[in-house]
């Protein structure tokens, strides 16, 4: 069902996030069990930058709703180039948007993605709620695997679509787990698995945020020739420190994220 708010669009990706990341319902739940307040921090979005669907592209939804241009971030080993947003309203969570810089890549990596964008529907990456449609393509498992060669994050994306890659649990207004190491211990004790690339805190106090998150978990994925099961969604933990002028740090660290892009890397 598409939806015509910002309220109904962040619920919509939340129910469509949760439904192939039940783990993450699974923490919440755990949350709500301790009597703690869930806030979202941020909900991170992958694109690629074609022209169809490049982040100003995806971000203008947002950006019509009252979102504004928060900072830029660059990856230089990953080929990624992001922007985050923030709304005035705090109830609404930051949006961190990243794109895979097609021309550092193989002709047949490009090649590949064109062919997958020109499937899309006219004017598709217009819609309100783009960011929640899924994969808007037909894709085959030798695709997907041949993408894996060059690009996690370009497979991933081929095979998931439009759709948030992570939610993100602020920790500065949970009461129990305020401390991300504590946060993280009682995690695993749960059986929950972290993404330890770079270690599992990722970031410090001295750069303004400590970030950590579980492993994305593996589902069926259905391609155009056959199932199989790959790594899908992930739910990350922030906690953000104030800066010199007593205001919270709202922004992004490109070391930080860099790992955390790791949460849907095969083989992690």
């Amino acid at each position: 069902m598409e939806v015509k708010t910002m309220s109904g669009l962040l619920d919509k990706m939340w129910a469509d996030y949760v439904a192939i990341n039940p783990l993450a319902q699974k923490i919440y739940d755990i949350f709500k069990t301790e009597g703690e307040e869930i806030v979202n921090d941020h909900i991170a979005l992958r694109t690629f930058n074609h022209p169809r669907v490049t982040i100003d592209v995806i971000a203008k939804p947002f950006i019509e709703a009252g979102y504004k241009y928060g900072g830029d971030y660059h990856f230089t080993e990953k080929k990624l180039y992001a922007k985050h947003y923030e709304h005035e309203n705090a109830a609404f969570p930051k949006i961190f948007i990243s794109e895979l810089k097609l021309q550092d890549f193989s002709a047949e990596l490009q090649k590949t993605i064109n062919s997958l964008i020109d499937q899309m529907p006219k004017d598709l990456e217009h819609k309100f709620d783009f960011t929640s449609i899924g994969r808007p393509w037909n894709v085959s498992t030798a695709t997907y695997e041949n993408l894996l060669k060059e690009s996690d994050y370009a497979a991933w994306l081929a095979a998931f679509g439009y759709r948030p890659n992570h939610f993100t649990v602020f920790i500065n207004k949970l009461k129990k787990f305020s401390d991300i190491l504590f946060l993280n211990t009682y995690l695993k004790e749960k059986g929950i698995k972290l993404n330890a690339s770079g270690g599992e805190v990722k970031g410090s106090k001295e750069v303004l945020l400590e970030q950590s998150s579980t492993l994305a978990n593996n589902i069926d994925v259905k391609f155009d020739d056959k199932t199989i099961s790959v790594p899908a969604c992930y739910y990350e933990f922030a906690k953000r420190y104030a800066m010199p002028n007593g205001n919270l740090y709202t922004g992004f660290v490109a070391a930080s994220a860099d790992k955390i892009f790791e949460s849907t890397n095969q083989g992690q």
